[in-house]
């Protein structure tokens, strides 16, 4: 067996020259996040902008920057909904002269993709405004460490079939990281039985306060099992340093991370590697033709990006989020049908689309981690 670390495997199947998201027509034909799901996230997004442009008194470049930003959907979206906005009295430049959009993703610059919109592999040294990563923190690569008789060990695995085997021991670092934010000591583990591999499936009930960890074996199975490797843990360092990396380079604003994502005291049991190709769930092999995800420990990244920002973050479920920002999923009242048909139906349509990114038990279970720098981040979060 060819088997390597599972955070070589993974760096390699999505970001290497064939990787997935390199190579690939792009994360919207494989699998659904906020900002495909509806235009009312985008929306939401550009109101903590406006909030935000007016905390640091309206600065001119006002940065928002995208790391891990697909095909630039949502800078797309911002972009538009700046040129429709007006600005907030006579006397300020608009928003939309003062914006500067930067994508930051390793795929090729889409053909499409307007001109104002810069596409760069780095985020800028030094950013006044937005930095947002949605659904990038679950995508950067890490570690899988199992317990062995003579203790934690990495994780091997075949790129090119799944198989995994125990490796080396864990560095110190890894090793102190995982004592600290995944502290609940598993049981001995058995050896794999010769099957299926066996993933996570992101139950319909998952979210920052549910840990479902309904596992499956084999693309599109629909029955529980255990796995093989008991006490398997997902090693988070790799993220820590990434978020944190990222955080440093803010000078005035706020950096938002959108995930999946657990906490210390419900991490999941086994892990949540999984794996997503063409709108299906499949086993997580890294050959480079499906997306390699896994949940984020959000409270171990939260603490990195405090330490780099030398200030506290905020930390709120996708649900209270949007509705802060305006975006409930409320009906709209009756009496419209009567009055205006075509835009009763409109609104009613709108308000169901919000309701699928609030949904606790879907998009809405998302954490979004706020890491302000030189800003108050309660004003800008204020209903």
């Amino acid at each position: 067996m060819n088997a390597i670390r599972w955070r070589d495997a993974m760096a390699a199947a999505l970001y290497g020259p064939h990787g997935f998201f390199v190579s690939g027509s792009g994360p919207a034909d494989h699998f659904r996040t906020s900002v495909h799901a509806s235009p009312a996230f985008a929306a939401a997004v550009f109101r903590l902008v406006s909030r935000l442009d007016a905390a640091l008194g309206f600065p001119t470049p006002f940065d928002v920057v995208d790391v891990g930003a697909g095909r630039g959907e949502l800078l797309r979206a911002l972009a538009a909904l700046a040129h429709g906005s007006a600005g907030p009295d006579a006397a300020t430049t608009p928003l939309s002269d003062r914006l500067r959009l930067t994508a930051v993703e390793l795929a090729p610059r889409p053909t499409d993709l307007p001109p104002a919109i810069a596409w760069t592999t780095e985020p800028p040294g030094a950013i006044t405004g937005l930095l947002t990563a949605t659904e990038w923190l679950d995508n950067v690569p890490l570690d899988v460490a199992v317990p062995t008789v003579t203790g934690w060990r990495y994780h091997l695995v075949d790129p090119s079939t799944g198989e995994e085997t125990p490796g080396p021991p864990l560095t110190p670092e890894d090793l102190t990281w995982l004592t600290t934010w995944h502290p609940t000591p598993p049981q001995t583990p058995t050896p794999p039985p010769a099957t299926a591999p066996v993933i996570k499936r992101f139950a319909s009930a998952s979210g920052p306060s549910v840990d479902a960890n309904l596992l499956i074996t084999g693309p599109g199975a629909g029955v529980e099992a255990e796995r093989a490797w008991v006490g398997r843990v997902e090693v988070g360092s790799g993220r820590d340093l990434a978020w944190g990396g990222v955080v440093g380079r803010v000078r005035r604003g706020v950096a938002l991370a959108v995930d999946y994502g657990h906490l210390r005291e419900r991490r999941p049991v086994g892990g949540t590697l999984t794996g997503y190709r063409n709108g299906r769930q499949v086993p997580p092999v890294p050959d480079g033709s499906c997306d390699i995800t896994a949940h984020v420990a959000v409270d171990s990244v939260a603490a990195a990006g405090a330490q780099v920002a030398g200030c506290a973050y905020t930390l709120l479920s996708q649900r209270e989020a949007l509705r802060a920002l305006g975006a409930d999923g409320g009906r709209p009242a009756l009496s419209l049908a009567g009055t205006d048909p075509a835009g009763y139906v409109r609104a009613l349509a709108a308000a169901s689309t919000v309701a699928e990114l609030t949904d606790p038990a879907g998009l809405g279970g998302h954490w979004w981690l706020l890491q302000p720098v030189g800003v108050a981040v309660d004003a800008l979060m204020a209903r």
